[in-house]
């Protein structure tokens, strides 16, 4: 199976976890990124089924309304039961890295209002120690050099996103060489220098489910 059609398999097998688990008339929440278009095209058939969704980014707020979902403020809503995106990496503890297309910051509020979060991916993403990967962290503009100096003294080589704005009007700095073998630690550490707005490390709000394409099928961890 191609990279694509492993991506595909993953969403349809999302979709048939959320019609399987998540009741009618819930509001879902969606990520960003190849792998949630995917999710998003192959949930559409049951659009009806849901009162709609919370997107973790403008991209995804237009291709949820594009297929008819109605998208809600995450101010507007109190409970959701399922957030599905993809990620990075991930490793064994279901710890990832995710922010590659520059949305980490809402994918994050989002999956922590979530009460349970689907990670969709195909194998190559699967890891046994996160790091590989670069780390995007992102940033208050006026604060880019310092937290720069900041990240290269916990010993990894930043690099800013240049040309590149997040939905919140911030910068990110993609971050290399870091062998992250603490990921809770390191999430915590690079959350509080000052003018960190988060960085890419979802581990102290891991996914609760993963589903994997493999050349074998989806399997599910978790």
């Amino acid at each position: 199976m191609t990279q694509d059609e492993l991506k595909q398999a993953v969403a349809q097998a999302a979709v048939d976890y959320v019609v399987e688990q998540v009741p009618e008339g819930s509001i879902i929440g969606v990520g960003t990124g190849s792998t949630a278009n995917c999710f998003i095209d192959a949930l559409a058939k049951h659009r009806d089924r849901y009162r709609g969704a919370v997107a973790s980014s403008e991209a995804t707020h237009k291709r949820l309304a594009g297929h008819g979902f109605t998208v809600f403020d995450l101010n507007d809503v109190d409970k959701i039961p399922v957030y599905v995106d993809g990620a990075d990496e991930i490793d064994g503890g279901l710890h990832m890295i995710k922010g590659g297309g520059g949305a980490l910051t809402r994918e994050k509020i989002v999956a922590a209002v979530a009460d349970c979060f689907v990670c969709i991916a195909d194998g190559s993403k699967l890891v046994k120690t996160l790091g590989k990967f670069l780390l995007p962290v992102e940033v208050i503009p006026m604060a880019r050099a310092h937290v720069a100096r900041q990240l290269v003294a916990l010993g990894g080589e930043p690099f800013w996103r240049q040309g590149f704005v997040t939905d919140n009007g911030n910068v990110i700095l993609d971050v290399r060489g870091l062998h992250i073998s603490d990921p809770k630690t390191l999430e915590t550490q690079i959350n509080q220098i000052a003018g960190v707005v988060t960085n890419g490390l979802f581990a102290l709000r891991p996914a609760n489910v993963l589903l994997l394409g493999t050349v074998q099928g989806v399997d599910k961890h978790g």
